[in-house]
């Protein structure tokens, strides 16, 4: 038998598995989901990874952003995950929330919204984790872009025609407009907040950058 007859089964056989497997990255996603999906929880010839594949059905999972597998011979690999950022919240229609990032990525559902997040307003209902929720847009674009100069104080951003609405935590509504030129209407909010002397009933129109108008 020739000696490259012999060496492909000693390549795939378990003495030159994948024994040593790390996940570096991740924080909301198991390491047993990531090895799983990529098929490395059975410790496969190393011969026989495929990193692109393998990083691919990572990435399919609702947390993972993306994935990258290296090699480390003999035994070992190592799989970096880059994890998504939650961004805001929207009611399921079960008595729980789902948790979005800036893509409108639905990330996980919860029973109580964590805070720090903001609350989208929708007419429609997510999908499971790992599905995108295109009715999020444009009320996630201005959701994911809001300063932390008044974050805090929008306790929901909703759809309003064809642009949107933020309600804020002292009565005060705020018509955005369509999700663009967001910077300037951004800083026409934060002056007329911090020196208007607005009270609760107040509505901040700024869907006209630096031309805003109170009433």
């Amino acid at each position: 038998m020739s000696l490259g007859a012999l060496a492909w089964p000693l390549a795939h056989s378990r003495y030159l598995s994948a024994t040593v497997v790390r996940v570096v990255g991740i924080d909301h996603t198991s390491a047993s989901a990531v090895l799983d999906a990529s098929g490395l929880a059975s410790h496969p010839p190393m011969m026989d990874i495929n990193g692109p594949l393998s990083a691919a059905r990572i990435e399919a999972l609702p947390w993972v952003a993306s994935a990258r597998v290296d090699l480390e011979w003999p035994d070992g690999v190592v799989v970096t995950v880059t994890e998504r950022t939650a961004v805001a919240v929207v009611a399921d229609g079960a008595a729980g929330w789902a948790e979005l990032d800036s893509t409108g990525r639905v990330l996980a559902t919860v029973t109580a919204a964590p805070s720090g997040l903001v609350h989208l307003v929708s007419t429609g209902l997510p999908g499971a984790p790992g599905t995108t929720f295109e009715a999020a847009e444009p009320s996630l674009v201005v959701a994911a872009a809001l300063p932390a100069a008044f974050k805090s104080m929008v306790t929901g951003v909703a759809p309003a025609g064809h642009g949107v609405d933020l309600s804020l935590s002292d009565g005060i509504t705020v018509v955005v407009g369509t999700a663009t030129q967001l910077p300037s209407k951004f800083e026409d909010i934060a002056s007329l907040l911090a020196g208007a002397g607005l009270r609760s009933g107040s509505v901040i129109d700024v869907s006209v950058p630096n031309s805003p108008v109170v009433s």
